[in-house]
């Protein structure tokens, strides 16, 4: 109860500020994007009947001292209960979506929206109605609902993760902060994969910093090491966009299972009535896009009208650590997704970085420019299923060297190693390499227990020279879990890696 009370004194006062700018409620909008929010002020529009005759030529101060000191005799249940889910001694309706809310304006002035309405109408002759246009898709009887009633009660009220998107959108157009503190805290602990996408654009479009991140984060950790058609079914344009550029992506295999990523994603996108399993969904892709081409000559998917809007998001591929690869060459060359344009180039620069590689003897990168690095290494993964000694082979072709990798319990081992050097980049035993190693772990609801990176560093190694570059506590991890690495093995400067 002291807390209402608290809080109704305190908006007694604030009544009589000026009214402040309208919350923002909207977020920007890109083509391809599937919902275009508005802010605030398109969202709402008021007309304010606020009074009846009783309170003529009475001040905003003097009404609200009457009702506070009414007021404050009444517990917190009983408010919401009689005054609120009841409506007695209502002095006000609020109407909107079709519902009438017989409310009181002693309450209502906890919302910064209704406490500027109130202060500028008070003395105006109306019957007491406010009638609110509310055009936020988002918002919805049950939202308003809630938001209404928590102005009445201490207690924070029971809200599904499902429902928490709505309620945000309700509680940041009227302006009500116990709410929307509320909401944010409910985020932060029920992100996955039913609510990761809907809390990241409401996070987005209400300016929630920390959830926004929370949820990019979560993105980052599951989109590939743990896929699923409601998940990718939810992802739009622009976040997919950002998901694809990132080098925090943790990626499972290498750089052409991220093309297949989106071009499942992509069908998906087109066809959003799809039901099926995610051991259907890629023969299922490749048919549709196969069928698809059939009728198309001289172009790529992604160059016909269909295929424009998803250009953006493509071209974040790092398709020098795909053609490197015959079979996964092969698999752009028979989808036709993507344009001839972007590859030639391409496969011009990986030639001549070959020549140049193998004619002067280049040893790799000397310098760690991370802004850089974010475009331009390769990314792969590799899962641990059980604890045990594992070891693995990534290379990028005759561009780079083999490197094995091995892990323990204790520690990861990288090793150079060649089977045969004719011809290849890696006659010239002594090489350098960029790398970053990342441990994760997850719990049963995919959320990460564990981590540890070892951040860009630099190697230098000779022939079938092994060096421990991650030790690990024993202790602390648990299985399954994920080992995924960056390598950089050719100079920033060279264009192949822009």
């Amino acid at each position: 109860m002291g807390l209402l009370v608290s809080r109704v004194l305190r908006c007694r006062d604030s009544s009589l500020l000026e009214p402040q700018p309208e919350a923002i409620a909207g977020a920007s909008y890109i083509p391809g994007s599937r919902k275009r929010k508005r802010n605030s002020l398109e969202e709402l529009a008021t007309s304010s009947n606020v009074h009846g005759p009783q309170n003529q030529g009475m001040y905003p101060h003097q009404v609200l001292n009457y009702i506070y000191w009414k007021r404050v005799k009444i517990s917190s249940n009983d408010a919401y209960q009689n005054l609120f889910l009841d409506g007695h001694d209502s002095d006000i309706k609020i109407r909107a979506l079709g519902k009438t809310w017989c409310l009181h304006k002693v309450f209502l002035c906890q919302s910064g929206y209704f406490a500027n309405i109130l202060k500028g109408t008070w003395r105006e002759s109306h019957h007491g109605v406010i009638n609110l246009i509310i055009k936020n898709e988002d918002i919805d009887t049950r939202s308003l609902h809630f938001v209404f009633g928590a102005l009445y009660t201490d207690a924070d009220l029971s809200i599904t993760p499902l429902e928490v998107p709505q309620v945000l959108a309700a509680a940041c157009l009227l302006r009500v902060d116990r709410v929307i503190q509320q909401c944010e805290g409910i985020m932060k602990e029920t992100i996955n994969r039913n609510t990761v996408c809907s809390y990241y654009l409401a996070a987005e479009t209400y300016r929630l910093k920390a959830v926004k991140t929370r949820c990019f984060e979560w993105l980052l950790c599951n989109l590939m090491v743990h896929p699923s058609v409601a998940l990718y079914k939810e992802v739009d344009l622009k976040l997919m966009y950002v998901l694809a550029l990132s080098s925090d992506l943790l990626v499972i295999q290498k750089e052409i299972d991220v093309y297949t990523t989106l071009k499942i994603w992509m069908f998906l996108y087109l066809n959003p009535c799809w039901n099926g399993t995610m051991k259907q969904l890629l023969q299922h892709a490749n048919n549709w896009l196969s069928t698809h081409m059939a009728y198309v000559d001289n172009i790529s998917f992604l160059e016909s009208e269909e295929g424009l809007i998803f250009q953006p998001v493509f071209k974040k591929l790092r398709f020098q650590h795909i053609i490197c690869d015959l079979t996964s060459t092969t698999i752009l060359e028979q989808d036709r997704l993507i344009p001839m344009a972007w590859l030639s180039p391409i496969y011009k620069q990986q030639w001549l970085t070959l020549l140049r590689t193998q004619e002067y003897g280049v040893i790799g990168p000397q310098v760690i420019n991370e802004q850089e690095l974010e475009e331009c290494t390769m990314r792969c993964g590799t899962m641990i299923p059980k604890d045990g000694r594992y070891t693995w082979k990534w290379s990028v072709g005759r561009l780079g060297f083999p490197l094995r990798v091995t892990f323990t319990r204790q520690c990861v081992i990288l090793r150079q190693w060649c089977q045969r050097c004719d011809g290849s980049a890696c006659h010239n035993h002594i090489r350098n390499v960029i790398f970053r190693i990342t441990l994760v772990c997850f719990d049963s609801n995919k959320r990460v227990t564990f981590r540890k990176t070892t951040g860009y560093k630099i190697l230098t190694f000779e022939y079938k020279e092994e060096q421990i570059v991650m030790k690990l506590d024993s202790d602390v991890l648990t299985f399954p879990m994920c080992i995924f690495c960056n390598f950089l093995f050719v100079n920033l400067g060279n264009a192949e890696n822009k």
